[in-house]
């Protein structure tokens, strides 16, 4: 399929130009094309060119603007010199009617697989068993969700692994209450989500009560040398907690399974054996006791080397160890290329010296990189860390609950002649999206304000916003009588409106590149916003039912664009589409 994005078409043909004009020594130019408020699109290389050839930027941009009037292509109609040296391009309509059809008559709307696919490892939501997913665990699970998908959709063979806390001393005083509770209550306390319940009810017992204690620690000694009904006892707990996760994946609607869990357990076996081998190769040293290694580029605040502690002076092995075993696993046994952890911004320099700790080691194989996708902290209203007003961490699912109560509340007063069970199916689309997009929406890094008033509104940047938009585009079919699925009248390309929507459009594949790259959700998110307000702008500058004949039809191919574009944008952000509101 040829190129149908016109931003990267006038990219490639203005490199070409420059090429023409000053020579192959400035092919590595960047053209620095973005939408123009004057034009269709702007290019802004020519300041950057005035520097290398010691020019003047208006000279450099009326040459370049006369010889891409000259050129015989069929993508610029007209190019106008503005201010210092800017481009201003005015593109061939005949050439945006062309691309938006070759786009909606594709069922990926014109977005290609990658060229180069990777074997992408994917790490992210991990919760601990017997613990309560909290809001902490939100972004983790929607961003690495949100990365799996669109990964998937550009061709890449996708890996979730699911890094749950499910091993370790605690784990004693766990196995122990459920003992005291029996299986019958302990799994009616777990199967409702009473999670941190049962694990603070377990803490008071083994802080307040010696016996309880010493049980717990003796039953730590025997789930770790494999006693048989200390084991089955610990499977259960897995179990029960593993079984109310995945109601909350299923609520939150993100694509992790039960076959994609890989928790602290899975690599339990491989710590003794890579401590040995470390040790005997002499990677790694007894520093103050402990085995540790010490990669390059790391000191602490005196300047010394700063550790990764492989095994401690007890023998035992911390969060270090397993993750230098994970990073193993997944770049040896998993052939992975592109490794991702979806881990909050406070384990960056953890996971800086795993990584650099697999390169000295030659785990990490040319070509194969690992990628900490970082994130900042969920905060409420008043700007700090999100909690109850106990003090306590808020509960996913509470979360999730109710936002979709408040968007469907707000669906029934918008919708009242919606069938009811058919508003409750609109209000968790709306209420599930709107957390989602909240997060997706700002850039990963930052922390952001969880303000559920504010998220499951259908005016401005919001998940309501753009799923309404998809709602009317799909509303004009069933007020028209018209097939969607069958309408494929060709495109044309004439009033104002028409042609910000097809430009805006056809920068799809552009949008969803840009996040396979930076692993960047936001960028997506701001595209498809940008998508619904140009058709907000085409629903009300230009009518489709009440246009006639070929203007209708072509109208109502870029309302099918329109739909399509948006279903699949919001899909790859885990967010689904309504199709009435």
């Amino acid at each position: 399929m040829p190129e149908l994005d016109p931003g990267l078409a006038l990219s490639m043909l203005v490199r070409r130009i420059v090429v023409q004009v000053l020579g192959s020594e400035y092919a590595d130019v960047d053209p620095q094309v973005r939408l123009s408020d004057r034009a269709d699109l702007q290019a802004d290389l020519a300041l950057g060119l005035a520097k290398r050839t010691k020019r003047k930027p208006r000279e450099i941009a009326d040459d370049l603007a006369k010889a891409l009037a000259a050129d015989a292509n069929d993508l610029v109609e007209k190019v106008e010199v503005a201010g210092p040296g800017f481009l201003n391009v005015t593109l061939r309509a005949t050439w945006l009617a062309r691309a938006a059809n070759s786009a909606v008559a594709d069922a990926r709307v014109g977005v290609p697989e990658a060229g180069k696919k990777d074997r992408v490892v994917i790490d992210y939501s991990h919760p601990n068993v017997a613990k309560e997913m909290h809001v902490g665990h939100l972004r983790s699970t929607v961003i690495g969700d949100s990365l799996a998908r669109l990964l998937s959709f550009r061709g890449h063979t996708v890996l979730r692994q699911n890094h749950i806390g499910d091993w370790g001393t605690p784990f004693g005083m766990l196995i122990e209450h459920l003992n005291d509770l029996g299986d019958a209550a302990a799994e009616r306390d777990l199967a409702l989500g009473e999670l941190a319940a049962f694990y603070k009810a377990a803490r008071a017992k083994f802080d307040s009560d010696a016996t309880f204690a010493d049980r717990a620690r003796s039953r730590v000694v025997l789930l770790q040398s494999g006693d048989g009904d200390t084991l089955a006892r610990w499977r259960t707990l897995v179990a029960l907690s593993t079984r109310y996760f995945e109601t909350v994946y299923a609520k939150l609607d993100v694509t992790l399974r039960h076959d994609d869990i890989k928790g602290e357990s899975f690599y339990n076996p491989m710590l003794q054996p890579l401590a040995d081998e470390l040790e005997k190769s002499g990677a790694a040293k007894i520093s103050d006791g402990a085995l540790c290694l010490f990669p390059k580029g790391f000191s602490n605040k005196e300047g010394d080397p700063l550790p990764l502690i492989v095994q401690k002076t007890d023998k035992g092995f911390g969060y270090a160890t397993t993750d230098l075993a994970a990073i193993r696993h997944r770049a040896k046994d998993l052939r992975a290329t592109r490794i991702l952890y979806v881990v909050g911004a406070p384990q960056t320099q953890h996971l800086a010296m795993i990584f650099e700790a697999a390169k000295e080691l030659s785990w990490l194989p040319e070509g194969t990189h690992a990628e900490h996708v970082a994130f900042g902290s969920v905060l409420g209203t008043d700007k700090r860390m999100f909690k109850t007003r106990s003090g306590d961490t808020v509960r996913l699912v509470d979360l999730i609950d109710e936002a979709i109560d408040r968007a469907t509340e707000v669906v029934k007063e918008k919708a009242p002649d919606l069938p009811e069970d058919e508003q409750r199916l609109v209000g968790q689309m709306v209420g599930v999206g709107s957390i989602k997009y909240a997060d997706l929406s700002s850039d990963r890094v930052k922390d952001y304000v969880f303000d559920i008033d504010r998220m499951v509104s259908f005016v401005g940047n919001t998940a309501g916003y753009m799923q309404y938009a998809y709602a009317r585009t799909r509303n004009i079919f069933r007020k028209g009588e018209v097939s969607f699925d069958h309408q494929s009248a060709p495109i044309v390309v004439e009033a104002k409106a028409e042609r910000s929507l097809v430009i805006a459009l056809l920068g799809f594949g552009r949008a969803v590149a840009a996040v396979e790259e930076t692993l960047e959700p936001h960028k997506l998110a701001g595209y498809l916003y940008g998508v619904a307000t140009a058709y907000s702008t085409f629903y009300d500058e230009c009518p489709v039912l009440k246009s006639e004949g070929a203007v209708q039809a072509s109208r109502l191919s870029l309302a099918k664009l329109t739909a399509k574009t948006l279903a699949i944008g919001l899909s790859l952000l885990g967010i689904s589409v309504p199709e009435r509101m």
